[in-house]
């Protein structure tokens, strides 16, 4: 986060009792944050949420039964930038598209929306998609180390056979084979 320093009217970048040598970090400019804390985004990303079940309940009713594995995966996850929730969420967001713009094109109520959401068509595109995301970020790394190791072991290989035809050529000795 962008900070910049505080400073006294003596134009020191200290207070009055820093300047002193008295204060808790004397000789040290005290930094204040620029902007807002996550403590805030928080509390807006609330409000937000709050403004949309009101003002348009069909639609978080849809979209909260249909979301609700992605909302499962984002308080279940502890890694740190959530990479399993970011990856249900988003396979999870294109299995409710669907229905929501039904819902838009229907008349956005309530009833339309309980039968969407109902729908078990609606309900396998939805967390089918997000399982899918599950599924792909449990497994990609896996598929990506075993891409890197078979690269690895067959460039070793082409090492030890230029080694190989090196030794030859040159009339060395072959170097003892390493497991």
């Amino acid at each position: 986060m962008a900070q910049r320093a505080v400073s006294s009217p003596s134009g020191s970048g200290r207070s009055g009792a820093d300047s002193k040598g008295g204060g808790p970090n004397p000789g040290k400019q005290q930094y204040q944050h620029a902007g807002a804390s996550p403590r805030s985004l928080l509390w807006l990303q609330g409000l937000l949420c709050g403004g949309l079940v009101t003002l348009a309940t069909p639609t978080a009713l849809l979209v909260g039964v249909l979301f609700l594995p992605a909302i499962i995966a984002i308080t279940m996850d502890r890694q740190p930038g959530k990479p399993i929730a970011r990856s249900v969420a988003l396979f999870g967001f294109c299995g409710i598209v669907g229905p929501v713009i039904s819902l838009w094109l229907a008349g956005h109520t309530i009833p339309i929306a309980s039968t969407l959401a109902t729908d078990m068509n609606n309900m396998l595109l939805a967390w089918g998609a997000a399982a899918t995301g599950w599924v792909l970020a449990e497994l990609s790394p896996i598929a990506v180390r075993a891409v890197l190791e078979a690269l690895a072991l067959s460039r070793a290989a082409r090492l030890r056979a230029e080694r190989a035809r090196h030794e030859a050529e040159w009339g060395f000795n072959p170097a003892p084979e390493e497991e």
